[in-house]
């Protein structure tokens, strides 16, 4: 793929494509991060040397790679490393969330929000969860609120949540907040320590293989019971193998899910990779990117949901034009009958103009 950057090429631009150069090599055009994230050349190094390491009966220290990755993450957050959990769902951190929310509590959620983070909620059938438009959340918090829930960037358009109101909001009626970044953490400017809670997976925006995710919980651990607990979420680990665990870790790392090794011997590449490039130039690059459809889309007559600021474009009426597309070399998604297109930092104007010119056909 013949690569053609957004902005000037020089200086940290230059630098910028050539890192992007280096490290994506996609034989397609791939406009579905919303999705699933492409892989590093870096990445798909690590995991094949951690792969030929074990099977060989010479396993790399994978357990150090879990440790680089939370530390990679929580810089990235702009948070400290002790408030960050490691897992791999964001289903399995919205259940713990919900256990410990007392008999009757109110959950706030936006309607139509993606299913890891609102199910766990109604599993619990003796919680209040209430659901609003998304643009109404913020309004919507009251007293009694116990919980706002709420992806920072929609799944399914792409549509960012006004987080700053909704945590004023929750704030003056003492709700709790509880933000799932994973399509936003890799190129938004998240102020994770805004909120008490924030979780992400790592294989969309990350760009890290599938069964990596975060928690961020506050410094008081915000009041939840390690329920799956192992003897990963011992303070010593090692010593925690038989039996209960004596002492669980006095971090977050008390939340740890029992770690996908070979994924977070991937991710940890993958978190490299994103502070050098930094989360700013990535997110100029992407909204760039979706600008130009937008622009083109409304030439061509189309409407897409109106998402300002996302890099995720949802189009109605044109999902069922998914599988042509594909045909035609063209990843994206159809979700809900509307063709959503995701822009990241290995796409190119070139992309963009391919898939107008597709639809315009």
């Amino acid at each position: 793929m013949d690569y053609d950057f957004v902005g000037p090429h020089s200086g940290p631009m230059e630098t910028f494509e050539s890192l992007v150069r280096a490290e994506f090599t996609p034989k397609n055009t791939y406009l579905n991060t919303a999705s699933t994230g492409l892989l590093p050349n870096r990445t798909v190094a690590a995991l094949r040397t951690a792969v030929e390491a074990a099977a060989v009966g010479r396993p790399t220290d994978m357990f150090a790679d879990v440790e680089a990755a939370r530390a990679s993450f929580a810089r990235l957050l702009r948070i400290p490393v002790r408030r960050v959990a490691a897992g791999a769902s964001v289903a399995v951190y919205s259940g713990l969330i919900a256990a410990s929310l007392p008999k009757g509590a109110e959950v706030l959620t936006a309607g139509g929000d993606f299913s890891s983070v609102v199910n766990p909620f109604h599993v619990r059938r003796d919680l209040k969860v209430r659901s609003v438009p998304l643009e109404q959340v913020a309004d919507a918090v009251r007293p009694g609120t116990a919980l706002v829930a709420v992806s920072a960037a929609q799944s399914a358009d792409g549509r960012v949540a006004d987080l700053p109101a909704i945590r004023a909001a929750a704030r003056e009626h003492g709700a709790r907040t509880y933000v799932d970044a994973s399509q936003a953490a890799g190129w938004l400017d998240l102020e994770a320590d805004a909120y008490d809670y924030v979780a992400a997976v790592g294989f969309k925006w990350l760009f890290c293989p599938r069964g990596v995710a975060f928690l961020v919980v506050p410094e008081d651990l915000g009041g939840l019971t390690p329920l799956f607990a192992g003897w990963v979420a011992g303070e010593r680990p090692w010593d925690s193998c038989y039996g209960p665990v004596e002492e669980l870790a006095h971090s977050a790392r008390r939340f740890d899910e029992s770690p996908a090794l070979f994924s977070y011997a991937g991710a940890r590449r993958s978190l490299e990779l994103l502070e050098e490039l930094g989360v700013d130039a990535v997110r100029a690059h992407d909204l760039a990117l979706a600008d130009r459809f937008r622009t083109g889309l409304h030439t061509l007559g189309h409407q897409p949901v109106p998402a300002p600021g996302s890099p995720i474009v949802s189009v109605p009426g044109l999902g069922r034009r998914q599988g042509e597309l594909s045909r035609a070399g063209i990843e994206v998604s159809d979700r809900a009958g509307n063709l959503r297109a995701a822009f990241h930092l290995y796409n190119t104007p070139a992309d963009v103009d391919r898939l107008l010119g597709v639809l315009s056909g």
